[in-house]
């Protein structure tokens, strides 16, 4: 009405009104009316944009390499873009030129310059392993002032989702990493079996271990045994050295007991024979028959009637008839039967 309009802004727009080529409002979540005829307004979203990319660069080492990732990024300053770009809006609100739809394309070639400059100072083979390091390296690139600042915009996140080499590199490199592979699975199986070796050796060794400390304690058990059979034959003849001891002493002692009864008996003996002869040389000169009668007196009864029979035996031839009473026999049995005195 009358070219006066009502514009009302999101709080993730930003809108810059230019009134006579002068700016003469700007900021986010703006609502005012404008006078179409003389004003020209401009208007940058804020919002953080994801755009995914993908190209194709050349290793160090020349090979092909594919890679694939998304880059976000949002308006930090608008006017530093205004500037740069056309985001002039049009009565019906849309924007008047292309440059708002060209921004993405202009981030991602950024990103492709500073992914370039990293791709062709690194063999494909770290490219492959590196992956986190070729992110951190682009992204300190996009933070740098040549970077996105100098289009007014903040790099958000940066994630590369892939990097892949031609198809026949990739089988080559499979082929070589596939062959790794099965030499570390032959080395495992060598390892385990030389490990099986090892530890059934260890198993041999401690049976043989086992088995010598069997055999030395079954020696030490037979050495006590012979130990204890050496202290029993020990102590036994030193029972039998000390009972020979004491029957030695013994026969000492029974050879001085003979030695002295013999020397007692030869004494006595000798006695014996000095009385005898001494008696005899007293009686050297007398009769018989008057020491007869001196012994008549001193006489046992039972050697007098000895005697007497010894008599009538001499004079036998002389006599005609013997008659003994029983009384004399019976004196002569009860003095046989009487025990003889010592």
């Amino acid at each position: 009405m009358f070219g006066y309009r009502y514009v009302k802004a999101s709080p993730s727009t930003y809108v810059l009104q230019y009134k006579n080529g002068k700016p003469v409002r700007e900021g986010t979540g703006l609502t005012f009316w404008y006078f179409a005829p003389s004003t020209t307004l401009v208007s940058i979203p804020l919002e953080s944009v994801d755009v995914p990319f993908m190209f194709r660069e050349v290793s160090s080492d020349f090979q092909e390499v594919t890679v694939q990732g998304q880059v976000a990024y949002r308006v930090t300053a608008p006017k530093t873009l205004a500037g740069l770009m056309n985001f002039t809006l049009k009565p019906d609100g849309s924007h008047a030129s292309e440059d708002p739809g060209k921004l993405p394309q202009r981030v991602v070639n950024t990103v492709q310059v500073q992914l370039r400059s990293v791709l062709q100072g690194q063999s494909l083979e770290e490219l492959l392993r590196n992956s986190d390091h070729l992110v951190q390296v682009v992204r300190n690139g996009l933070q740098q002032e040549d970077g996105l600042a100098v289009l007014g915009l903040e790099l958000v996140n940066l994630s590369i989702l892939a990097i892949k080499p031609n198809p026949e590199t990739a089988r080559a490199l499979e082929a070589q990493v596939r062959e790794q592979i099965l030499k570390q699975a032959d080395d495992a199986t060598y390892l385990r079996r030389n490990a099986a070796i090892e530890q059934e050796r260890s198993v041999k060794e401690n049976e043989l271990n086992t088995e010598i400390a069997v055999e030395a304690k079954k020696r030490q058990i037979r050495e006590a045994q012979l130990e204890a059979e050496r202290s029993v034959l020990a102590k036994r003849q030193a029972i039998q050295d000390e009972e020979m001891a004491g029957r030695i002493a013994l026969e000492e002692k029974n050879k001085r007991l003979t030695a002295l009864r013999a020397t007692n008996a030869q004494t006595e003996a000798d006695a014996k024979a000095y009385g005898v002869a001494a008696t005899m040389k007293a009686v050297q000169g007398v009769d018989a028959k008057v020491l007869q009668a001196l012994m008549v007196g001193q006489a046992d009864p039972s050697a007098l009637i000895a005697q007497a029979f010894q008599g009538l035996a001499e004079n036998a031839s002389r006599i005609g008839e013997l008659n003994i009473s029983p009384e004399l026999l019976q004196q002569l049995t009860k003095d046989r039967s009487r025990p003889a005195k010592a």
